[in-house]
């Protein structure tokens, strides 16, 4: 069980103790992501998640990692398009060591203009790496193309024009603008007693405020069907088909976990077995779903030589009217929904990974479901309701294609009329 505790300044605190381990897994989540920028900002919230690690007014970057190294506690943090998350995980006796680094990267960092020009060509080369990995590019090609007028369909890493941008003062009034306690969630799950771990955390945040306006104007995203192309001299070809999703509150996201994890979530999921265990067409393929606070994309994905486009497209296509045309069989959806509560279930003996449900939970959702719940509501899952939630997923008229590779011998005529694309 949970304890949730809202401080005076807006810092929402969750906390599970789990008794029977021996660490903990602390995480500071911000409801700061890429979609929250402006276009000349794009990338600046990653950016500063890179400069949180280069050395505050206590602790330069070499001590930073030492004296975690110290207490042999792991330390990292990831940008997403709606979220930042930090977070450490250390055995439960270094927990005032660990936070206190911790909180000293939040709130002391320095961003050294020396250091903004090093990480600067990091992250160009982190670009330059994702630009020579297609079968991660193709990802990012189709939300760029679907969203083409919202930051949602922005990169996350941003562009080299906008990452040399970037400055001490550029940095920290973005900084100052979005990272605000009450978009702010501290999520720590572990062996601990409650009132002590709580009271150390507040310590930390109580007199966290800010006094900067913050700027950023919501837009509603508007998804539009694509066929988009990058050329690659490469010997693969890399496909994204992708359709309007579901957003991350909506009532039927167990129903569209469970439609996926049987479509194409796992190799015995139909589009696994049917293109690469049966047909030995592709290496990889697989789909799955994107839920974002207000919208979402289903997308499958496949890698393959360029003489098999036309037949795996067609292949996926064929899948996707036999899911519309015949009731997924009722043996398949109680093995799928047994199979998803035992991933569940298993999951929850990591420390990082519950901590990791508490905070995104708390964070996006305003609310955190129990085991039980989660559980209560895979069971809830029917074949009527995926039957419904197939027919809203899987409009052809709202069909989009990402593809990247050498597109010298590929029909894109042909695939969109595959595709019933206008």
């Amino acid at each position: 069980m949970f304890k949730l505790k809202r401080l005076s300044n807006g810092v929402t605190i969750v906390a599970e103790k789990l008794p029977f381990v021996r660490s903990i897994a602390l995480g500071i989540w911000v409801y700061n992501g890429s979609r929250h920028e402006k276009a000349n900002e794009n990338g600046i919230s990653h950016f500063i998640e890179h400069m949180l690690f280069k050395g505050t007014k206590n602790r330069n970057s070499k001590q930073i990692a030492e004296e975690m190294d110290a207490i042999g506690g792991q330390l990292n943090a990831y940008t997403t398009k709606e979220y930042t998350c930090y977070y450490f995980r250390t055995l439960d006796n270094h927990i005032n060591q660990a936070l206190d680094i911790l909180t000293d990267m939040f709130f002391n960092s320095i961003f050294d203009e020396k250091e903004i020009e090093k990480e600067k060509g990091v992250i160009i080369e982190e670009i330059n790496m994702y630009e020579d990995s297609p079968e991660e590019l193709v990802h990012d090609l189709m939300q760029k193309a679907v969203w083409e007028k919202d930051p949602l369909g922005e990169p996350i890493l941003g562009t080299k024009d906008t990452i040399m941008s970037f400055n001490n003062k550029t940095l920290k009034t973005f900084l100052n603008k979005r990272y605000r306690p009450e978009n702010t969630v501290i999520a720590v799950a572990g062996n601990f007693e409650y009132d002590e771990i709580i009271n150390k955390i507040e310590e930390k945040f109580i007199n966290w405020n800010t006094f900067q306006k913050d700027d950023y104007v919501y837009t509603i995203p508007k998804y539009q069907s694509k066929l988009v192309t990058k050329f690659k001299d490469i010997e693969q070809v890399h496909l994204c088909l992708s359709f309007p999703g579901i957003a991350s509150d909506s009532k039927d996201i167990y129903n569209l976990i469970t439609l996926n994890t049987i479509f194409g979530g796992g190799m015995s999921s139909r589009l696994f077995q049917k293109i690469r265990e049966d047909r030995g067409l592709a290496y990889s393929v697989y789909s799955y779903p994107t839920n974002y606070k207000d919208t979402g994309l289903f997308t499958i994905y496949a890698g393959m030589n360029p003489s098999q486009v036309i037949e795996v497209i067609n292949l996926i296509i064929k899948e996707i009217e036999n899911l519309k045309s015949n009731k997924i069989p009722k043996q398949d959806l109680i093995k799928t929904k047994e199979q998803l509560k035992s991933n569940y279930i298993m999951g929850l003996e990591s420390t990082n990974s519950r901590m990791s449900s508490l905070g995104k939970s708390q964070l996006m959702l305003n609310k955190i479901r129990t085991p039980d719940e989660i559980i209560e509501k895979l069971d809830e899952v029917t074949q009527e309701k995926i039957e419904i939630l197939i027919e809203k997923i899987f409009d052809f008229s709202n069909i989009s294609l990402s593809i990247v590779g050498n597109l010298d011998n590929i029909n894109l005529k042909e695939i969109k009329d595959i595709c019933l694309m206008n």
